[in-house]
């Protein structure tokens, strides 16, 4: 269970928990995701903020309401993630990674990139 931050709303980080969930494929585009009760009974959470985290992925086009069936992850939406997250990474954090390497003076050769995939 995740310990959730104070300094950003919960919906936000439940939002990106399920996020990061998408982009290792769980669940799989094209199928269900739990219910909002299901969610909010898994993270201890009110439903109305499960709800509004799923609102969120669901505006940026990463889930589909289907009438009386719930969300379903829609076609392609690991890989406009993925696409948005990269973006993300390179304009946001690795300017401030790239410079705290450079102040402890960590090259390239130090860093071990084990199972990097």
């Amino acid at each position: 269970m995740p310990t959730w931050d104070q300094r950003q709303p919960i919906y936000q980080q439940l939002a990106d928990l399920l996020a990061a969930q998408l982009l290792d494929g769980d669940p799989p585009e094209g199928q269900a995701m739990p219910s909002v009760r299901a969610l909010a009974a898994q993270h201890l959470l009110n439903p109305l903020t499960v709800n509004r985290a799923l609102q969120a992925l669901a505006d940026a086009g990463l889930l589909e309401n289907r009438r009386g069936l719930g969300l379903f992850v829609t076609a392609g939406a690991r890989e406009r993630l993925k696409a948005s997250e990269r973006q993300r990474f390179l304009e946001a954090e690795w300017p401030r990674l790239r410079e705290r390497l450079r102040r402890l003076g960590i090259g390239a050769e130090q860093l071990n990139w084990g199972d990097a995939r």
